[in-house]
């Protein structure tokens, strides 16, 4: 891939609109990898503009010229389909995922059905709406659980319960974030992450990670603000137990229909070292704790090569009945 990133001539990608920010409440977050984004594809003679969809209006990027947006939004109506059907309707090529994959892999239970239906390995779990569902749940899943909001990002609303008790607390703060949580079986062993790059049959997976938060706990926090939080990668896993944990990976990212880029969260159990999907994330954190820049150091590609190289990526991903592609501008 570096090879055809070194091939890519930035002036023929136009001017790009590397959109941040946005209302979800992993605005934070957004800003940072937008403003990473932004200068690796400005240091490689990339028109790069910033464009926040919470200030301005998104038909403002057709009287800027624009010919491609980076998505470097996270979360709600940047991660979930909304901001790309808005850009389909537009017809301006974006990174990542199209507006059905985008909307099931933000959601995690749709995502684990689809999984499940495929026969690829994932936690039991249940989608509640209220504490007395919860508490049914885990009657049938048994302690200890996962509490986690269906729709939401970067572990925010995450909590890991064994008690009835706290799963009532558990189950209030995931509502905070959305009205559907989710309950699910907690794996016991190291918590994985592989980077994917690519779409369909073209697609491939960076060197897995293995992920050591403090006590356990990969929450909002850890991943982004505490620096004690330790990453292996490649991470150390016998070369036919990596082969396999990417493999897996791959099938869960084309399962939902993922394209250009993401990352496929899973856990490793300690017992049988059995994999288990967790979720798939299509607009992947970009900031200096993120990690699927450290899958491509790994591999050999510097941050701005893989800004590079997934800004190249964007595309339309639905057909304009009766009206031809857009023209990009030069």
């Amino acid at each position: 891939m570096t090879d055809r990133i070194e091939a890519i001539d930035p002036r023929s990608l136009g001017r790009v609109a590397v959109l941040m920010g946005g209302s979800s409440a992993e605005r934070e977050v957004s800003l940072m990898s937008g403003a990473g984004v932004l200068q690796a594809l400005r240091s490689r003679g990339v028109d790069a503009l910033t464009f926040d969809p919470a200030e301005r209006d998104l038909g403002e990027l057709r009287s800027l010229g624009v010919a491609r947006a980076f998505i470097a939004l996270h979360g709600r109506f940047g991660e979930d389909g909304s901001v790309q059907g808005a850009l389909e309707l537009l017809r301006i090529p974006y990174t990542g995922s199209g507006v059905l994959a985008s909307a099931i892999a933000m959601d995690k239970a749709c995502t684990k059905d689809i999984w499940r239906a495929r026969g690829l390995a994932t936690p039991a779990f249940s989608r509640v709406c209220d504490a007395g569902a919860a508490r049914q749940a885990a009657r049938e899943i048994g302690f200890p659980l996962v509490v986690k909001p269906s729709r939401e990002g970067s572990s925010l609303g995450f909590a890991r319960v064994e008690s009835f008790d706290a799963l009532d607390r558990a189950v209030a703060q995931a509502s905070r974030f959305d009205r559907d949580v989710i309950v699910e079986r907690f794996i016991d062993g190291a918590e994985l992450t592989v980077a994917i790059l690519g779409s369909g049959a073209g697609a491939r997976a960076l060197p897995v990670i293995e992920i050591r938060a403090p006590a356990g706990n990969y929450d909002y926090e850890n991943k982004y603000f505490n620096d004690d939080t330790g990453y292996v990668c490649p991470a150390p896993l016998a070369p036919a137990l990596a082969a396999r944990v990417a493999e897996l990976s791959l099938q869960a990212y084309r399962a939902i229909g993922c394209e250009g880029w993401g990352r496929v969260d899973l856990m490793l159990a300690r017992a049988g070292l059995e994999p288990w999907l967790l979720e798939v994330n299509t607009s992947p954190g970009m900031t200096g704790h993120s990690l699927v820049p450290m899958a491509a150091r790994a591999a050999g590609m510097s941050y701005e090569d893989l800004c590079l190289g997934v800004l190249a990526s964007a595309s339309l991903k639905i057909a304009a009945a009766g009206h031809p592609p857009r023209k990009e501008r030069a």
